[in-house]
């Protein structure tokens, strides 16, 4: 294949027509039955420019990515369906018709429900292929660092970076493995990583979206073979902590935030399976890979180049439009091997010391009884006349005292948080980051009184 716009894409690479393709209630959907629903779903659709798909079904959603891409319609994926964002979407795209799971409706929008059973038996429609320069989806940034901003995504960009990544992590090697996800598929890595990895390697994909650990554990259960999770450290840490019975797994992924190395070491261990990590962004997609437990150093994808220049870092490849500049700190050791040291909007200085915020974080967590924590730098300067970092922190059992004076053992005295607040929980999204409104709002409220 070239790598020109008018190189076609399969929407799935199965090996037959009755290979499965996803398991929906224990039960194997087949590649045949799959094309036969997309065929269906698209002759449905009516003509609109854009399909809101909002199909907490994973299957569901697959089948309406691939209808969608059928009648040349482009998928928006939002970071939430919250009343705020769905009007937000409703007037920066008017006329979009939304994907829904049967029985959930969103008022003001016209919504098409992807019904829960699929075709069985019968011809197998032809797998469809489309240009790799066909606009497939429009994401959005989850917002963390600031309003969620749309990226527009190539049919081509899509299933290169996946096969790209799929390459790295040596993903074909498992078979048709089954893979769970605990992702929402309609943030860039849940699409990538979850869907389009299943669809463009012959994965079998669970359509259920388990959260809780009881519920990874029974739907990685649901499968005979070979299995993959794709996670973030979040529910990893979550999993690892209930010490629920996980079935024995073959590969886990993980994403969203750099994992630290004792958690993917306690991962490998107890779930014995080796752990890597994938590095992307909404603005570029995946970008490279590692194993975290052998190393601290990233290997970018075949066909991912960086560069560094008195701006940053820039991304560029054969499947990117033109160069990226990266929001985060990158060490070079290559033009394909990097160390990731944080996001730039994570470094701070304070009296003249340097840090950042995701080395803060990883010595809050490693503190015992520490089950999830998070620095903050607020806007304001304090009473001082300099900006003081504050800090929440999940810690049953421990009092703010105790978690300062281990911290003080940690990291310099410029860093320690002021305030240090003790929550029940942290305002996590879907895809386990905080957004920084959220933390705005926190640290406004009164003290709990811990």
């Amino acid at each position: 294949m070239t790598g020109s716009a008018m190189t076609g894409f399969p929407l799935i690479r199965h090996a037959a027509p009755d290979a499965a393709v996803a398991l929906r209630g224990g039960r194997p959907v087949s590649a045949g039955s799959f094309l036969a629903a997309v065929a269906a779903l698209a002759e449905r659709l009516p003509d609109r420019e854009h399909v809101l798909n909002l199909c907490g079904d994973r299957l569901a959603f697959a089948i309406g990515l691939g209808a969608a891409l059928s009648r040349g319609q482009v998928s928006l994926l939002p970071p939430n369906d919250m009343p705020a964002t769905l009007r937000q979407l409703r007037h920066g795209y008017p006329g979009m018709t939304c994907l829904t799971d049967p029985g959930t409706r969103y008022p003001d929008i016209e919504c098409i429900e992807v019904p829960a059973a699929y075709p069985t038996g019968g011809t197998s429609p032809p797998v469809p292929t489309f240009p790799a320069g066909q606009v497939a989806a429009i994401a959005f940034t989850s917002g963390s660092t600031g309003r969620p901003m749309p990226q527009v995504k190539t049919w081509g960009t899509l299933v290169r970076s996946v096969r790209g990544a799929g390459a790295a992590l040596g993903i074909r090697a498992l078979g048709p493995a089954g893979l769970v996800g605990t992702v929402p598929h309609q943030h860039m890595y849940g699409l990538e990583s979850v869907i389009l990895l299943s669809l463009q390697h012959g994965l079998v994909l669970q359509a259920g979206r388990p959260f809780y650990p009881a519920d990874i554990a029974a739907r990685l259960g649901d499968f005979d073979g070979r299995r993959i999770l794709v996670t973030t450290p979040v529910h990893l840490r979550a999993l690892l902590a209930d010490g629920a019975a996980v079935p024995p797994l073959d590969f886990i992924l993980c994403a969203t935030a750099p994992l630290a190395p004792q958690l993917a070491t306690d991962a490998e261990v107890r779930l014995s399976a080796p752990l890597h990590e994938i590095y992307g962004c909404s603005e570029t997609g995946q970008l490279a890979v590692r194993r975290t437990r052998a190393t601290a150093e990233w290997q970018c994808i075949d066909g991912i180049r960086l560069r560094r220049n008195s701006r940053g870092t820039w991304a560029s490849g054969d499947f990117l439009d033109g160069e990226t500049l990266l929001a985060d700190v990158i060490e070079l050791n290559a033009e394909d091997r990097f160390i990731l040291h944080g996001r730039s909007a994570d470094q701070v200085n304070i009296a003249g010391k340097r840090s950042s915020l995701a080395y803060l974080n990883h010595h809050l967590n490693s503190i015992d009884g520490v089950l999830d924590g998070v620095f903050f730098m607020p806007d304001e300067n304090g009473a001082e006349g300099m900006t003081r970092l504050a800090a929440f922190a999940v810690a049953p059992g421990l009092t703010p005292e105790a978690v300062t004076a281990r911290l003080r053992e940690r990291i310099d005295p410029a860093f320690m948080p002021r305030p240090l607040r003790l929550v029940d929980s942290l305002p996590r999204n879907a895809t386990g980051k905080i957004p920084r409104e959220a933390l705005v709002r926190l640290l406004d409220d009164p003290p709990s009184g811990k």
